[in-house]
């Protein structure tokens, strides 16, 4: 039985000769992580420890300070001196207190954090065919009771703010939905919500069954184009900055990519505009570095 991921899938499709060297090469990284990912990873261990802390103990919901405290133990726990800072204008707190901005800002908006949370990191398993399956993992499940359907709720930390548009012709968690309509009934509707914590927005999408079939049929193509492509081919981008291959990819130029993120940067007056000093923010006495 073969599987995959949606990481995987998509991997193959932003470089082919970055999947080759990840998943079948397996050569060790050069980067294991950047700032970047570590900060995603510290905010979602974070609000999965909400969810789950309110599921245990309903009549004690943690408060801003015990989020924020019990994020910074994780940030701390996880930090290591080989995570990358692309971005050489910013330090290792002003990661950190972007992170606090998008918990701080998260709890104004769910407190008290009750809305049918069935499970977080839920383990989800997709059979496209008898050979194939897809497996993947859900931040968030949740029932709504009052609408009697299910939401599938995904948190990014990213500073860009996709279209509508975009999140309508999404994959991941279109994919998700497959497997929740199996699990719960095929009748059932799937609500697919992400939160875009830097921009404290949320972008709902939902799928009808004829998606989702024309979306099966695309998955096992891309997966049996995966399985006969002989010549892995690079394909340069903006993203080479952040790639853990770089330094063997014979197509990567270090002066071209850089003179590219200055190009980008140089248009962007503050590239993290959410993260300001709000004096009228309480709880948020760690902020103790200038506005950025």
């Amino acid at each position: 039985m073969k599987i995959y991921s949606h990481s995987k899938l998509s991997t193959f499709e932003q470089c082919q000769l970055k999947y080759k060297f990840r998943y079948i090469d397996k050569i060790k990284p050069d980067i294991e992580e950047t700032i970047e990912s570590h900060l995603g990873s510290a905010v979602h261990d974070t609000l999965e420890w909400i969810y789950n802390s309110v599921k245990d103990n309903p009549e004690e919901v943690p408060n801003l300070d015990e989020i924020i405290n019990y994020y910074i133990k994780v940030w701390q726990r996880d930090m290591s001196e080989n995570i990358l800072i692309v971005k050489k204008q910013f330090t290792q707190k002003d990661y950190l207190n972007k992170g606090i901005q998008f918990l701080a800002d998260y709890f104004q908006e769910h407190y008290p954090f009750k809305d049918g949370t069935i499970e977080c990191e839920k383990e989800i398993i997709i059979k496209l065919d008898d050979n194939t399956k897809i497996k993947g993992f859900i931040d968030r499940l949740v029932y709504n009771i009052e609408e009697d359907y299910y939401e599938i709720h995904d948190y990014k930390t990213a500073n860009i703010l996709p279209s509508q548009e975009k999140m309508n012709e999404d994959k991941q968690l279109a994919l998700y939905s497959i497997a929740i309509k199996e699990m719960y009934g095929k009748n059932k509707e799937v609500v697919l919500i992400w939160h875009y914590l830097a921009h404290n927005q949320k972008i709902i999408s939902k799928r009808t069954e004829e998606e989702l079939e024309k979306l099966k049929d695309e998955t096992k193509n891309l997966i049996k184009e995966i399985e006969q492509t002989e010549n892995f081919t690079p394909n340069k981008s903006i993203l080479c900055g952040w790639c853990e291959y770089k330094s063997i990819c014979p197509e990567f130029n270090i002066q071209l990519d850089e003179n590219l993120s200055k190009n980008i940067l140089s248009k962007r007056i503050n590239p993290f505009p959410e993260i300001q000093e709000d004096k009228n923010k309480k709880n948020l006495d760690i902020w103790d570095e200038k506005p950025i």
